[in-house]
């Protein structure tokens, strides 16, 4: 890099600390508290330090932005008023800080948004138009509504001055915590990170910035590999506030400069951080507020940190209530405090005690069984471990030693969504199927519609489906059909339009759903 072009790194480097420093978000934002996690720095031996963006109005620090973008527009271009697409945090943000502003503001949700979000977003004073089944066509919509009516359209993260209004978060995070090693942010579209990075690494260019990505939607570490943002084309929905399958550019070119590091998280680490900040300081995360500290506990796992403070943003707590079963189910999994495994035992009297014996005394956590023949059978069964990483594999082979056949299916996403809730559904006869998992747009009528679609010219020989909350369902579901027609159906289920993925190899298959004659 030339002189020249370090130099004009620097000025616009110190033109966003500029404006942060005096960005007017106090108008309508608070401060937020730092709170110490006491109890997850005792078991990990550092001190943690969570920055708590969900005690804003709007349980978010997407406020920030959006309030901040609003400052800089003209009389002219707030009488008209503003538009955003959204069906998360952006638009409650958008639509309080248009009500303080006393503009209109206009938000387009796409028709499988919750009424919870509907109504919270309505609540603040917005106009809601719904529209499409995803992000995608309600964005659409939205710019096309902007250009139509002259409203201005204020993008959720790819714009300097929604990126200066996150970056508050890092002021006040350097006078309220001193001394940091390293500081951890979530990414969605990079807006928090590029506006917490870009003032951290001017202040105090010694502590290290690390942004942590679901593995499913890790669209800024796709960027960085290639070296330009990068369409992800599909990403996973769990951690709803983050699923963003393209970085912005302008993000993506102050994460490029400012940002140390990346890590991605699964998401049951993600709900074993959500139970973290629940045991310490009784706050309710939604998945993406609890993404950063998940990265911590990897990030310092990984690199055997000890005795350093570190810093996480827990960024919002707009959870829907029905997914806390869910994060409650895959807690422990998260945490490495269970194992699930596929054992196979002799079908004949007392063996399930003499598998009871053989695990040497660890607590069951779940147990499900069903008859199937005569000779074996393959039971499902879930077990209560301190460390499941390192006891896992001694426990297996302890139990191949002795005769059993051993499959971990902790890490099987398959295993741990449906079959722990379908064990024992083989069918009587001898059938040539292909299994499928789908993800479908949460809507009234979605279930009936997707099923019709399904089934019209196929026949479906197994269905499983849990709500779980979200704004999309899951579903797996089993046809009739050989391999050689797996050709002809998949392309039938690409006309669909919806989400797939081919599960017939799954070890759980196998083990559980199919008769293999």
């Amino acid at each position: 890099m030339s002189p020249q072009e370090q130099l004009q790194q620097l000025q616009v480097a110190q033109s966003y600390v500029r404006d942060i420093l005096l960005a007017p978000v106090y108008d309508i934002a608070i401060q937020t508290s730092v709170d110490r996690l006491k109890i997850l720095s005792d078991r990990i031996g550092n001190h943690v330090f969570v920055k708590r963006e969900d005690e804003q109005p709007v349980h978010s620090f997407k406020l920030r932005g959006a309030y901040n973008k609003l400052s800089t527009l003209n009389e002219a271009q707030l009488q008209l008023g503003v538009i955003a697409a959204s069906a998360g945090n952006h638009a409650q943000g958008l639509a309080l800080s248009a009500k303080t502003m006393g503009i209109v503001a206009t938000i387009v949700m796409p028709e499988t948004t919750p009424d919870i979000k509907v109504n919270a977003v309505k609540g603040h004073g917005a106009k809601v138009v719904l529209h499409g089944k995803s992000f995608d066509e309600a964005n659409t919509f939205a710019l096309n509504l902007a250009e139509e009516e002259g409203l201005s359209y204020i993008h959720p993260f790819d714009d300097e001055a929604v990126i200066v209004g996150q970056g508050t978060v890092a002021k006040e995070l350097l006078q309220q915590i001193r001394d940091l090693d390293a500081v951890f942010i979530p990414v969605g579209g990079g807006g928090l990170l590029a506006g917490m990075a870009v003032y951290i690494k001017q202040l105090k260019p010694e502590i290290k910035v690390i942004g942590v990505e679901p593995e499913g939607a890790a669209c800024l570490k796709v960027a960085l590999e290639k070296g330009e943002p990068t369409d992800l084309g599909q990403v996973d929905i769990f951690a709803d506030g983050v699923a963003v399958k393209l970085i912005g550019s302008n993000t993506f070119k102050l994460a490029q400069r400012y940002c140390d590091e990346v890590v991605t998280v699964s998401s049951d680490e993600i709900c074993a951080a959500i139970k973290d900040l629940f045991d310490d300081v009784r706050a309710v995360a939604e998945p993406a507020g609890a993404l950063s500290l998940a990265g911590l506990k990897k990030y310092a796992a990984q690199h055997n940190l000890k005795d350093k403070r570190l810093s996480c943003v827990l960024s919002g707590a707009n959870l829907n209530f029905d997914k806390l079963r869910y994060v409650a189910e895959r807690t422990e999994l998260g945490e490495k405090k269970e194992a699930v495994l596929s054992v196979t035992i002799p079908e004949r009297k007392g063996a399930f005690v003499e598998f009871c014996d053989a695990l040497g005394g660890k607590p069951i956590t779940e147990f499900n069984y069903r008859y199937h023949d005569e000779s074996a059978a393959n039971i499902f069964v879930g077990l209560k471990m301190a460390n499941a990483e390192q006891e896992v594999g001694i426990l297996a082979s302890k139990l191949e030693s002795s005769g059993y056949q051993v499959t971990n299916l902790s890490d099987n996403e398959l295993a741990k969504l449906h079959v722990r809730h379908m064990v024992g559904g083989k069918p009587v006869k001898q059938l040539s199927e292909l299994l499928y998992s789908f993800e479908f747009p949460e809507y009234p009528g979605a279930l009936s519609r997707f099923l019709n679609m399904l089934g019209n010219d196929w026949n479906i020989t197994m269905f499983h489906y849990r709500n779980h909350g979200a704004a999309f369902g899951q579903v797996l579901a089993g046809f009739e059909a050989t391999v050689s027609q797996a050709t002809e159906l998949e392309s039938y289920l690409n006309e669909l339009g919806f989400n797939w993925r081919s599960e017939t190899q799954n070890p759980c298959f196998k083990l559980f759903l199919e008769n293999q004659g």
